[in-house]
Formats: C-alpha cells, structure tokens, sequence
C-alpha cells in the first residue's frame, strides 16, 4: 500500500466518522427566578423569572404545586442555569423535582428541575421566611418570546 493511498483511506475514515451523528449540541442559557411560597401540607408558589439565551432575556412566569410534609412561608429569589436546551420552546412546560430543604428567616436553597424535553434547570440561591419541607413538586413554565430583550 503506497502512501498516497494510505493518506486517502485515513482521509475518508476522518470524514465519514465526521458525518456520524452524534449528540446533540444543546446550548445553557442562566436563569434568575424570584418565587413566592407558602404552604401547610399542600403548598402553592408563584413567581417570574428570566432566562438568558443566545444573547437575549426571556421573561416567563413559574407556578408550582408541592405535595407531602410542608409547613411555611418564604422567598426564594435563585439563580442557576438551564442546560439541553436545543431550542426557545423546549424551555417551557412542566417540570418535576425531588427535594428536601429548610429555612429560618433566612438560609440558602437549591433545587433541580427536568421537563419531558430533557431541559434541566439547576438553581440555587437564598431563602428568607420560615419553610419546612419535604416533598415532591410540579412546576409549570411559561415563557412570553415576545417580551424578549437584548442581554
């Protein structure tokens, strides 16, 4: 086998291995969400929120529902970020999570939430209020494009 021949065959490898699908390059935008809770066994949030994607901010709006031992109030003003993100819309939906967390007039909370479009957001940040709580939370996302700004 020449040389030349050699060269074309490492060639065509590299671009047929180049050709083959791979993952998904799904981008992150950041996320700051200021929340409102309160609870006594079955608790209700409500808060707005802003997510920053290809060099714009999105406003949405965040309504949640928690079940299991919950007891309180407090404010839950976080920031994180939202990864696989393939595009605008997957952002928006309803998103689950799994957590335990408390605050005493104040402390620090995380939380990560997964849609049924893979996006998970990952946010942490502080809490001011008096909560208890351990349980299982749905969480509805609604992104307004239209009020979208330039970062």
């Amino acid at each position: 086998m020449n040389t030349q021949h050699m060269f074309r065959t490492v060639l065509m490898a590299l671009v047929a291995s180049a050709c083959v699908a791979g993952p998904s390059h799904a981008i992150s935008g950041t996320v700051r969400v200021t929340i409102a809770k309160a609870a006594l066994v079955v608790g209700g949030g409500a808060g707005r929120g802003v997510l920053t994607f290809h060099h714009r901010n999105y406003p949405f709006t965040i309504q949640g529902l928690s079940l299991g031992v919950t007891a309180g109030a407090s404010i839950n003003k976080l920031v994180g970020r939202a990864d696989y993100i393939n595009e605008l819309s997957d952002f928006s939906g309803t998103y689950s999570m799994v957590g335990a967390g408390a605050a005493l007039a104040g402390g620090v909370g995380g939380v990560q939430l997964k849609n049924d479009k893979g996006v998970i957001i990952t946010l942490q940040g502080t809490k001011v209020g008096v909560e208890v709580s351990a349980n299982i939370s749905t969480v509805v996302i609604t992104l307004d494009p239209s009020r979208s700004t330039p970062d």
